[in-house]
């Protein structure tokens, strides 16, 4: 057996070994009884499954990454669907659906994620084999792979989770209002700078496309009094972007002090 295969049984493993002990646990809290659901303990073990297998490296060719992917979304959607429903977590199949595109929300913004960071290393590893122009004016093009997770952060999400609150009819809109601006969008904001700042050192168009972005959050979901939640992930995204290049240029350094060594 190979290593990455006994490597991708392992995260599988682990993966269904957590979603059993959530299931055993979560599951009898959630439907208020001493005794698990059988079937909603299985649909967290799938999904935990599902995450450890969701964190092979992507394949080396786009279709063999597409179809892995599709097969990989399929998979965790059938086990989500089934959790809902055991859990009456929906009234018939539209509010299964409308799960299953926030699924599919969150799947695509952690996709998305995975698959800049690859990109960009591609890139890294064409510029290092002379196929790669210089970096372009204000590193727009390096920054341009990034604009879709941030659309999908500061755009889609905020537009889903205000969703999920007019679903349940909540009075204060906590979800929009407090957890996503001051502990989502920041931390998410701060964790994609870092990310870009490593690969491509300071790209200062980063954090004014988070800003921009979300600017029309700001008066879709609230009002001018909320103008600030834009600093909010601007200035994550920055000072990540900025440690980012500083931990870049460091790691260059000492790289380059290695080389010089007899």
């Amino acid at each position: 057996m190979k290593q990455e295969t006994r490597r991708l049984l392992v995260r599988v493993l682990l993966g269904s070994a957590l979603g059993l002990l959530v299931g055993i646990i979560w599951i009898p809290y959630v439907i208020h009884s001493r005794e698990s659901s059988f079937l909603a303990v299985l649909a967290c073990v799938g999904l935990g499954a599902m995450a450890g297998l969701a964190t092979q490296p992507f394949a080396d060719s786009g279709r063999a990454l597409l179809l892995h992917s599709m097969g990989h979304f399929v998979c965790t959607a059938a086990f989500f669907a089934l959790l809902v429903v055991e859990l009456n977590m929906a009234k018939g199949i539209r509010g299964v659906l409308f799960w299953e595109s926030l699924l599919l929300l969150l799947y695509l913004l952690i996709w998305l994620g995975r698959w800049t960071g690859w990109y960009l290393e591609v890139a890294q590893l064409r510029e290092l084999l002379g196929l790669d122009p210089g970096p372009t004016p204000l590193k727009w093009r390096e920054t341009l792979p990034y604009l879709p997770f941030v659309l999908l952060l500061c755009t889609a999400l905020p537009l889903g989770l205000r969703g999920i609150e007019r679903a349940a009819g909540v009075d204060l809109p906590a979800l929009t209002g407090l957890v996503y601006p001051y502990l989502i969008l920041p931390v998410a904001s701060l964790c994609a700078g870092l990310s870009l700042g490593k690969r491509q050192g300071v790209c200062p168009l980063f954090p004014i496309a988070c800003f921009v972005c979300y600017l029309p959050m700001v008066y879709l979901l609230f009002n001018e009094s909320a103008l600030f939640h834009c600093f909010m992930t601007a200035i994550p995204a920055l000072a990540g972007n900025i440690l980012g290049a500083l931990w870049q240029k460091s790691r260059t350094t000492h790289d380059a002090g290695k080389e010089d060594l007899p």
